[in-house]
């Protein structure tokens, strides 16, 4: 599967980020309740944010999936951890679908870690999902990341995870 990217447009994208972002699977998100306006208004404020960036992941140039890329010592985890040179934060989202296709969300979050470490600045991928997402864990997993602790933010009990470009690159040749 190859996947292209391109930035969130907060308005032009709102009604596909809504209809993503408050599906029942998508409860991790934390945006289940959200109307339209709270989604634009949300990512016109990562638009303007110089540590906060959305990107629509796209599969034959339709949208496909979100992925937003953070600096942790600035955003989501700032205080919560001590940050190395080199760190990014990551989110990703696969939306639902009434035709799951086997091994899609591996082949994003493949994707998704590929594409940030293409920057050479980035030397490692920090995520903290909610502890009791045991899907996202298995997939962080399957790419590299390994857990170090879980950490209390004010929205959820998070499993604070790393990983570098080396046990990524090892992860996906294995």
């Amino acid at each position: 599967m190859t996947f292209t990217f391109r930035a969130v447009d907060p308005l032009k994208d709102g009604e596909l980020l809504h209809s993503w972002v408050t599906h029942p699977k998508a409860a991790f998100w934390m945006m289940r309740d959200a109307r339209l306006q709270d989604v634009e208004r949300a990512y016109m404020e990562i638009a303007a944010d110089e540590h906060h960036h959305a990107l629509l992941g796209l599969r034959e140039g339709e949208p496909a999936f979100l992925m937003e890329r953070y600096d942790p010592a600035h955003r989501e985890l700032a205080g919560l951890y001590e940050p190395r040179p080199g760190d990014v934060g990551m989110h990703f989202l696969t939306p639902a679908t009434d035709t799951p296709e086997h091994g899609f969300t591996k082949a994003v979050i493949t994707a998704v870690m590929a594409h940030l470490f293409e920057d050479p600045a980035v030397r490692r991928v920090v995520v903290e999902p909610d502890v009791r997402n045991r899907a996202v864990h298995a997939l962080n997993e399957a790419v590299g990341f390994v857990a170090e602790r879980e950490i209390d933010k004010p929205e959820k009990r998070a499993l604070l995870s790393f990983c570098t470009r080396e046990q990524f690159e090892k992860a996906v040749t294995a």
